[in-house]
């Protein structure tokens, strides 16, 4: 990530260049000779030189924005490995976009602070109508409104056809044809920016599809020992492989630098094989700090991991790979087991109420344990982690979309559970994030999808069947393939428009109001949790700077008396979950309450969150 915005030269692909025309640089270790073949009529041919390690480089003069090429391969012709731009498909010609410099976006003017964040994760093909960039930007009003900081965009990169959720990378430089690319995605993070919103991207570095099997034909890009359960894994401490790291590298400023992209979420990365002495992320971490410290703009890094290992965290100084957050699917799995019943697959080490009350206390909850589910010890205690450094929900893309029925906590569940578990996690001591729709209870379901050829199609359909199952599902889901998997999929937004969408976003809005304005929920102070399993009742209170707040959750179906807390107060109801009404209603100088026995002893109505704040 060396070099200046003006710099083309030592970029992937082909880059405008100060002199005119286009720069190219590919590499292609195992080719002889390299060439750029521009599409006629009439056709013309650009010979590329040699340069070492592996690397083929030239400026053609003639080269202008709109071109159509391929880079041959002495006879056999293929896209760019670092192509921004596919517009007949992932295997059709290369187009030379023209990135403009980076003052020509509009950059986020405030800092991004994941201590005060708050994410909503977007499907692009899925979140408006017509599934664009554009569609997505008419709805960016609503989320501030509702208090949503920053976007997290679901993989954008160019896979088959025009249907899929983004995790069958074919190429990585180029941005999907069918949401509008390269300008459709600048205008989206232009106008996400001027309202204030962050834009995140989930990248997916940790394998290939198996469509991307041309980038065998140049280099060793993939891992000769090792893949994941999705396709080939790169080849980042092999033969080769430090030219493999570089490819992402670049891929990571071309986000940030051509598209002011605020930072990355990270795909499973514990599914990157790498047995270097410097590992790939740890490397990773540095050159993004680096491109940060040279540009003055921030790159969050938020990883998905599955390792419960707070090496992931902590800093390359220290051994550590130095990305800055992660996802928590242990809160997610205990707070969903316990408000569903459901024990299949993973949920199986999950769902009392004790194990959610520690889910809030400290991150992760198997510290080295034993998992039933994994049949084996599980990870390690997450000494000196902050909060911030670590992501929440209580459902994601993944959680709905890995279940047959596609299903959402406001069909999984009964109203008043579905917003108790809004509650707990947009009121948790960790970042929080809202799954698209969430803010107004959206009811339909998120389907897996994809449009793969049809010689795919059957095992493609045969391989979900066996990752539904050994997660506990057996009800198959509808056919990815079909193009109505995907409508059924798309948001509701007449719902979003109606009394209870409303009356939901009012809800939504007015927990992030607290989350911002009461000083307890705002600051990582200290954090106690309590629960009665009998009384299915879950009481978290959190400290700071003197103020303190009282969360209650009653999870059963009958009221249950608040005195079993005994937390010396008194307190005033700040908000409940049951009085779901238009914004400004649902909190203020509220009733007292006294959480021991004696006069001001309350219940907590069935399946409802209430909240309540230390009275002077």
């Amino acid at each position: 990530m060396s070099g200046s915005r003006g710099e083309s030269d030592d970029r992937l692909g082909a880059q405008p260049d100060p002199r005119g025309g286009f720069h190219y640089r590919v590499w292609a270790p195992k080719a002889e000779r390299v060439s750029v073949t521009y599409m006629g009529p009439p056709e013309r041919r650009f010979r590329l030189e040699r340069a070492e390690p592996g690397y083929f480089v030239g400026q053609d003069p003639r080269a202008r924005a709109g071109d159509r090429y391929w880079i041959a391969l002495g006879r056999r012709r293929f896209p760019d490995p670092a192509s921004r731009y596919q517009p007949e498909g992932i295997t059709g010609p290369s187009a030379l976009v023209d990135t403009a410099q980076l003052d020509d976006l509009e950059v986020l003017k405030r800092p991004f602070d994941l201590a005060h964040e708050v994410l909503y994760e977007m499907h692009v093909g899925a979140f408006s109508t017509d599934g664009t960039f554009d569609g997505a930007r008419a709805h960016l009003d609503s989320l501030v409104r509702t208090g949503v900081t920053a976007l997290e965009l679901l993989p954008i990169e160019e896979e088959r056809g025009e249907r899929g959720w983004g995790y069958g990378p074919v190429h990585q430089f180029a941005i999907r044809r069918s949401y509008g690319g390269p300008e459709g995605l600048r205008r989206l993070v232009s106008s996400a920016h001027r309202l204030g919103l962050g834009v995140i991207l989930d990248v997916v570095y940790n394998h290939w599809s198996g469509q991307a099997g041309f980038l065998e034909r140049f280099g060793p890009y993939f891992h000769a020992r090792a893949e994941t359960p999705w396709g080939p894994t790169p080849n980042v401490d092999g033969p080769g492989g430090d030219e493999v790291r570089r490819y992402f590298f670049e891929n990571a400023r071309m986000w940030l630098e051509e598209y002011a992209i605020d930072g990355f979420r990270l795909d499973a990365v514990h599914e990157v094989y790498d047995r270097s002495a410097k590992p790939f992320w740890s490397e990773f971490s540095e050159r993004c700090r680096a491109l940060e410290a040279r540009t003055g703009r921030r790159a969050v890094l938020i990883a998905e991991s599955d390792l419960n290992d707070i090496r992931i965290l902590n800093p390359p100084s220290e051994g550590g790979w130095g990305l800055e957050a992660q996802w928590l699917d242990d809160f997610h799995h205990a707070l969903h087991a316990a408000l569903t019943g459901e024990r299949g697959g993973y949920y199986s080490d999950y769902g009392s109420l004790d194990s959610l009350a520690r889910a809030f206390e400290r991150p992760f909850l198997y510290e080295g344990g034993y998992s039933t589910f994994r049949n084996r010890r599980h990870g390690a205690p997450a000494a000196g982690a902050r909060p911030s450094q670590f992501v929440v929900y209580d459902q994601n893309h993944d959680q709905i979309g890995n279940r047959g029925d596609g299903a959402r906590l406001t069909t999984l569940l009964p109203g008043g559970l579905a917003r108790v578990a809004l509650g707990l996690t947009l009121l948790s001591p960790y970042v929080p994030m809202l799954f698209m729709g969430e803010e107004y209870g959206e009811t339909r379901p998120f389907y897996f999808f994809a449009d793969p050829p049809t010689r795919y199609a059957v095992g493609l359909v045969a391989g979900r069947l066996r990752q539904l199952r050994s997660n506990g599902f057996e009800a198959p889901p509808p056919d990815p393939t079909d193009p109505l998997t995907l409508a059924r999929s798309r948001l509701d937004w007449a719902r979003s428009e109606s009394p209870e969408g409303e009356a939901w976003r009012a809800f939504v809005a007015e927990l992030l109001r607290l989350r911002r304005e009461i000083r307890a929920l705002a600051t990582a102070g200290s954090i106690q949790a309590r629960a009665w399993e009998t009384e299915r009742l879950l009481a978290v209170r959190r400290e700071a700077g003197g103020d303190s707040v009282v969360v209650l959750a009653n999870l059963s179906e009958q009221a249950v008396d608040s005195s079993r807390v005994e937390w010396p107060g008194p307190w005033k109801l700040l908000l409940s979950s049951e009085a779901v009404a238009p914004a400004g209603s649902m909190s203020g100088d509220g009733p007292a309450w006294a959480l021991s026995t004696g006069p001001g002893s309350r219940p907590v109505p069935a399946r409802s969150l209430v909240v309540l704040q230390r009275s002077a």
